[in-house]
């Protein structure tokens, strides 16, 4: 009896491994090295696994002991965490496998004097088949994704890729065109090669007539993966900086990435930034953007501008915030145009485009305005959010940030300096660059916390009617 309980105590510890492991390889999109050596919290990796199975492999039957212990904190890890596992096809093949060649070990270990280790290789080759047959699946899924767009034939395919806004820039291409045209658009923020030909697969309507890409990348290769399936007719490349330059490490390693772009067979006109470098030995039209565009103006009503549109000249009107929101609208605008809509009826269109959620997204609520720009995670765009809050004149400011993610100090130390001449309170929330920040905020008040569980209480703390509130980025608690 004493053999069976030791044993079940060392099957639910691998189950607790397992699910540890897939939980982080989820976050990082199934990529191993991702996740050793590119995790913001290494530390989790030596109390939540290291130190584990360190025990579990010297302290014998006395693991039971310390096994009770480990599932407890584990239990809290995940309570706290605000990104939990989700239960995918994958997620679940995997389980089914891993639970399956568990049973057997039991079995084997309860009949056979056979050394509990057994149990780690139950872990890895469920590891190895969860890889491999996800590889075979893809390789059917990605064919099927091919068929279907080439049988297609009157399908237009727009591809979006930036380092900044290409979710605001899609969002705005379908919003003009769908008025016009069948459209659809990757939902969210599916921008893998993987997410892309799931959702051709499952939700690309047959009747489509635009159909809209979002392109991301945090490896060389990745948007070339993503040319070389939707082969689109038409590339919007946006503002090219230094997001995740911690995977690329240099600009020039994203620039080239995000280039890969041009890589379609089909290709007949690229819209390019106009601040980005311009490509060689590149025979493909490219129109620049923003271009014709002057009197922008914006406040925490809306934006106005003119745009030369044909030889005329245009006045929009728009709730969207920010001026970087008008630039990523402007090539919406041209690219519409393009497909035929009429100036006026754009002006119109433009007019009734609703803020796009989480992405500087003015919201009022018991008295107080809530900038809601927690998609946002670079420089730029904070700047602007910050400058559209200085407006604000009647009450408290309050940021609410964990700085820039997968960027440079020097950006952070640039953040905290624009927090500094703005905010009253600065909630810092997360350990990653609460040390940077609270160093470079003097006149602000400063609050850190490292856990989001608190941050409505905290709110409420400080926040009474008339303040503004905004929320810049929001990086889950495993970065």
């Amino acid at each position: 009896m004493n053999n069976i309980i030791l044993q079940i105590s060392n099957i639910i510890f691998m189950l607790s491994l397992g699910y540890y492991l897939l939980q982080n390889l989820q976050w990082y999109n199934y990529n191993i090295l991702r996740v050793i050596f590119k995790h913001n919290k290494i530390y989790w990796h030596l109390l939540y696994f290291v130190l584990p199975v360190a025990l579990f492999c010297l302290i014998g039957d006395y693991f039971i002991y310390y096994n009770a212990f480990h599932l407890i904190i584990l239990v809290i890890w995940f309570v706290k965490l605000d990104k939990k596992l989700v239960f995918t096809s994958r997620v679940i093949r995997f389980f089914i496998t891993y639970c399956i060649l568990l049973f057997i070990s039991f079995v084997v270990l309860i009949n056979l004097d056979v050394t509990k280790y057994i149990l780690f290789i139950a872990l890895l080759a469920s590891l190895i088949i969860s890889f491999v047959s996800e590889l075979i699946i893809i390789k059917q899924y990605e064919k099927l994704a091919i068929e279907k767009l080439n049988s297609m034939d009157k399908l237009i395919i727009i591809s979006i890729t930036a380092s900044y806004g290409k979710t605001s820039i899609k969002n705005f291409i379908y919003a003009l065109l769908s008025k016009q045209f069948k459209t659809y658009a990757t939902p969210r923020s599916v921008n893998t090669v993987n997410g892309i030909i799931s959702d051709i697969n499952n939700n690309l309507p047959n009747d489509c007539e635009v159909y809209i890409v979002e392109a991301g990348a945090r490896q060389k290769g990745d948007i070339e993966k993503i040319a070389n399936l939707v082969n689109h007719h038409y590339a919007v490349i946006g503002e090219i900086g230094e997001m995740h330059l911690q995977y690329f490490k240099t600009i020039e390693n994203i620039r080239n990435t995000k280039y890969e772009l041009f890589k379609s067979s089909r290709l007949k006109e690229v819209f390019l930034y106009k601040n980005n470098d311009f490509p060689s030995d590149v025979n493909i039209p490219i129109a620049l953007f923003p271009q014709d565009i002057s009197n922008i103006n914006s406040d925490l009503t809306g934006s106005t501008f003119i745009m030369n549109l044909g030889d005329k000249s245009y006045h929009f009107k728009t709730k969207i915030l920010g001026e970087f929101n008008v630039v990523n609208l402007s090539v919406a605008i041209m690219i519409a145009y393009k497909f035929g809509i009429s100036a006026d009826k754009l002006t119109s269109l433009v007019e009734n485009i609703k803020p796009i959620e989480h992405r500087l997204e003015k919201i009022e609520v018991n008295g107080k305005i809530i900038l809601d720009d927690s998609f946002n995670g670079n420089l730029n765009g904070m700047k602007e959010a910050i400058k559209l809050s200085s407006l604000h004149k009647n009450g408290k400011k309050i940021i609410v940030t964990p700085g820039i993610v997968e960027n440079s100090i020097e950006n952070n130390i640039k953040l905290a300096m624009l927090i500094d001449n703005v905010f009253d309170i600065a909630i810092i929330t997360g350990e990653l660059n609460s040390k940077i920040l609270s160093q470079n905020i003097s006149k602000a008040q400063k609050v850190i916390i490292k856990d989001k569980i608190n941050l409505n209480s905290v709110l409420s703390k400080f926040c009474s009617d008339g303040d503004l509130v905004l929320f810049a980025n929001d990086a889950p608690n495993y970065i």
